[in-house]
């Protein structure tokens, strides 16, 4: 018998090692990161408005109630349920979001149903036309504006269709994102709080350049244009559109300075009287937030001014934490840091509440009484993500979620309770409800990792000094074979670019699991989050102003001299892969620091700023006009000359973001100075290769990168 246990023990060890030496594919690394390999997660978790409860989703077919202070009542409803109320044949709690303490809505197909929780019953309320894009759901009339075309349309709960804008010019475009998405815009329709008005963005185009792009599908193939502003050119005319729903009229606001400045962050006081609008200058260095009449659309002041010689960047509307329609908090990082600022829409600026030498992030809700607002912030670690109170009469902060790592948090709307799901660097997954103060009530996950039966090395994070003293933040990914006897290539994945933190206290630390494939191979996978980059402050930030790609690459540099102190790293054999703004760095790397790097992978990258769009290069780069010489500098396509290595770079066919110009350019110099390197397209993909397409990609990148970097 004692030799059957032996045996059996024994079968058992060699399983659970066998069962330890599982191989991560490229394909499931590349498809597979946020489904099997997911940490297990709370999804779709709401707070029911004015109470204690919660939902959330279970396989997306259930519907899971429970109670901050009650955690053992808890109710669940099913799909099934709800589709028998409502006649409908759902397939899942599709786009949920509650009205009310009652009820909440679901969409499905341009379908919006309401439901009724506690008298089981529900109707549908409206079907919207089927071409219909940006809707927009009132949640307090249960009105829903959206778009067709470049037109702007109000679906009301009678059945009847408003009809806002019908302009026959296609450059007029309504209710739609402008500005490129910059600014933290990420709409173009706004509703006012009880639905009386709806206010929307309009933008004319009439003055900016088409672009070409290719489509292919056809036979033979068609040419779709495009409106893209590059720097130093023509740009768009942005409005705001206030519709009175009363009296079916719309007035119009214009910036009150050139015809071209920006309308950015846009948010409606709680009496709907006024709105407000921050300002920008074309030039992006002096910010006026304005209050307007949303009667008249009229300007009644300007609450306050920012001007800085780099750049004045809003990008959170004022938020009105009680009802209030004069106090908000404004954020602002003029002081060097995002803070929060309280404000009144007579008086301006009355006070700064929060005074930290790290970056706040999000307003993220406040206390029923008024007397606290919560946001989340950085902290003390720029690779963390924490949530915090401040009280508004006299600034006193706290920590609510302290444990180290990236916690995504929201508030009951009575701000007496906190969900808080979380990970760091050794966590894959903790969900769990908090009280105010950040004591633990409800423990819902502690994932454990979905990893654990690869083959999968370790990660680690550092720390360097830039060559001015700030610290640079960096991740080396090893092998789960790493010896430090041998000397490894190494794969060095860098970004470089603004609001973008490619390192975090978080699951993976922020890394693809392509990564992890790649060191299994035999690679050190390197990257380092350098000057520009987010979640540092202004001056880190800042320091790229009209000179972009030099001090980066000076801090990439440092890395580099890191990997090369290694005494398990072949500094003979460092390559260089990044994406957009990482591409930019990849090839200018490989130009303007020839022979640091023996291959590069550049991926839709920007060659030279001037074919950049207006928004986002001009206020990093000034215009061409302003700064030639920072263009000329910054400029890949004069520098071609200086190639040593091997290269590659990847542009999706119809990239509207970098447009194909800048790697076709970048070829013709190639070409003309008598310098081989290679190219790929992908055929239809936009800025980046999605769907199964991306293995193909990851495939392409990083056996250019093994068959090159020997």
């Amino acid at each position: 018998m004692k030799y059957y246990i032996a045996f059996l023990l024994s079968f058992l060890f060699f399983l659970n090692v066998n069962a330890q030496q599982k191989e991560l594919t490229l394909k499931d690394a590349v498809m597979e990161q946020y489904g099997k390999f997911y940490p297990q997660n709370i999804k779709g978790f709401q707070w029911i408005p004015g109470t204690t409860s919660y939902t959330f989703l279970e396989n997306r077919t259930t519907l899971k109630k429970g109670y901050a202070d009650n955690k053992n009542e808890t109710e669940d409803l099913s799909i099934a349920e709800v589709n028998k109320a409502l006649s409908s044949d759902l397939k899942n709690f599709s786009e949920l979001s509650w009205k009310n303490s009652d009820a909440f809505y679901l969409t499905d197909n341009n379908s919006y149903y309401l439901y009724d929780y506690s008298q089981k019953k529900g109707q549908l309320i409206s079907k919207i036309d089927a071409s219909a894009e940006n809707s927009t759901l009132q949640k307090e009339t249960g009105n829903i504006a959206y778009t067709v075309d470049n037109n702007l349309y109000i679906q009301k709960t009678d059945g009847s269709t408003v009809t806002v804008t019908k302009n026959s010019d296609t450059n007029i475009v309504s209710g739609q994102a402008i500005a490129r998405s910059e600014f933290g815009i990420t709409n173009g329709i706004f509703w006012s709080p009880k639905g009386n008005f709806l206010a929307f963005y309009q933008k004319d185009e009439t003055e900016v350049s088409d672009y070409p792009l290719v489509n292919i599908n056809p036979t033979p193939g068609e040419l779709n244009s495009i409106k893209y502003p590059m720097a130093g050119q023509k740009s768009e005319r942005p409005k705001v559109g206030i519709y009175n729903l009363a009296t079916q009229q719309t007035v119009f606001i214009s910036p009150t300075g050139n015809v071209d400045d920006y309308l950015t962050n846009l948010s409606w006081a709680p009496d709907e009287k006024n709105l407000l609008i921050a300002e920008l200058n074309r030039d992006q260095n002096h910010m006026k937030l304005q209050l307007f009449d949303a009667t008249t659309g009229k300007l009644v002041r300007t609450i306050l001014e920012e001007r800085n010689d780099r750049w004045v960047e809003p990008e959170h509307p004022a938020y009105f934490y009680s009802n209030s329609s004069e106090d908000f908090i404004w954020m602002s990082e003029k002081d060097g840091f995002m803070n929060l600022y309280l404000c009144n829409t007579t008086k301006g600026f009355v006070k700064q509440l929060t005074k930290n030498k790290w970056v706040a992030e999000e307003i993220v809700g406040n206390n029923s009484k008024g007397t606290e607002v919560y946001f989340s912030g950085t902290g003390e670690s720029p690779l963390d993500t924490k949530m915090y109170s401040v009280s508004i009469s006299n600034g006193k902060q706290a920590c609510l979620t302290q444990t180290s790592g990236t916690h995504n948090a929201s508030m009951s709307t009575d701000g007496k309770y906190i969900f808080d799901q979380y990970s760091n660097h050794e966590t894959p997954s903790v969900a769990q409800v908090l009280d105010n103060r950040g004591k633990t009530i409800q423990t819902f996950v502690k994932a454990e990792s979905p990893m654990a039966e690869y083959k999968i090395g370790i990660t680690e994070i550092g720390k360097l000094k830039s060559h001015d003293g700030f610290d640079l933040y960096t991740r080396l990914i090893k092998p789960s074979n790493f010896d430090p006897t041998k000397k490894y290539p190494v794969l060095v994945y860098v970004y470089g670019g603004t609001h973008a933190q490619l390192i975090t206290n978080a699951w993976n630390d922020g890394a693809s699991l392509w990564m992890k494939w790649m060191a299994e191979q035999g690679y050190l996978v390197f990257t380092l989050d350098g000057r520009g980059s987010a979640n540092r402050g202004f001056a880190f930030e800042s320091v790229i102003h009209r000179q972009l790609g030099t001090e980066e690459l000076k801090d990439q540099l440092v890395g580099v001299e890191y990997l090369k102190s290694l005494p398990y790293v072949d500094s003979d054999r460092l390559a260089m892969h990044g994406w957009s703004f990482g591409g930019f760095m990849t090839v200018s790397m490989m130009l303007r620091n020839p022979g640091v790097f023996t291959t590069g992978v550049a991926g839709g990258p920007v060659t030279d700023w001037k074919y950049y769009e207006v928004m986002y290069g001009e206020r990093y780069m000034d215009t061409p006009q302003q700064n030639p010489k920072g263009y000329e500098i910054a400029s890949l396509l004069n520098k071609t000359q200086n190639l040593t290595g091997k290269l590659l770079t990847i542009h999706g066919s119809i990239d509207p973001v970098v447009v194909m110009q800048h790697d076709l350019s970048l070829i013709k110099s190639f070409v003309e100075n008598e310098k081989q390197m290679d190219f790929f397209v992908y055929p239809m993909h936009e800025h980046n290769v999605r769907g199964k397409d991306r293995v193909h990609l990851m495939t392409k990148v990083l056996n250019y990168v093994i068959e090159n970097n020997k």
